[in-house]
């Protein structure tokens, strides 16, 4: 059974805007924090935003913040990386996780299959 299935990834130009949408089984949604990490070409994968259940708290690596912003609707297992003023450094392959534990994924987490991000400038 897929627990996590990422949409949304493209190709756009610098300063453009995307956003991101996955969608999670119920077993790794509910009542628990999820995430988005991303790996660029040759480096390793690194945390870029998570957000609790309730959707009240919210955080974000430094290189992201106050361009990206992620979201939740709990009635339909969801989870959103709204990505604004796109940078050709933000260029990678996009991931959902979650359960989330601080930034990283519970041992027992799920991962999605990831979604392709390309900025060009």
């Amino acid at each position: 059974q897929v627990q996590v299935v990422e949409f949304g990834g493209g190709l756009v130009q610098a300063g453009d805007s995307l956003r991101l949408s996955c969608v999670a089984s119920d077993r790794t949604f509910n009542r628990n924090a999820m995430g988005w990490f991303r790996q660029a070409p040759g480096k390793e994968r690194e945390f870029v935003a998570a957000i609790t259940w309730a959707g009240s708290s919210t955080y974000y690596a430094d290189s992201v913040k106050d361009r990206f912003t992620i979201s939740r609707d709990n009635a339909k297992n969801t989870v959103y990386l709204q990505m604004n003023s796109l940078k050709p450094e933000d260029t990678a392959v996009y991931y959902c996780a979650g359960p989330i534990i601080g930034r990283s994924v519970a041992d027992f987490g799920s991962w999605g299959q990831g979604t392709q991000v390309t900025v060009s400038s």
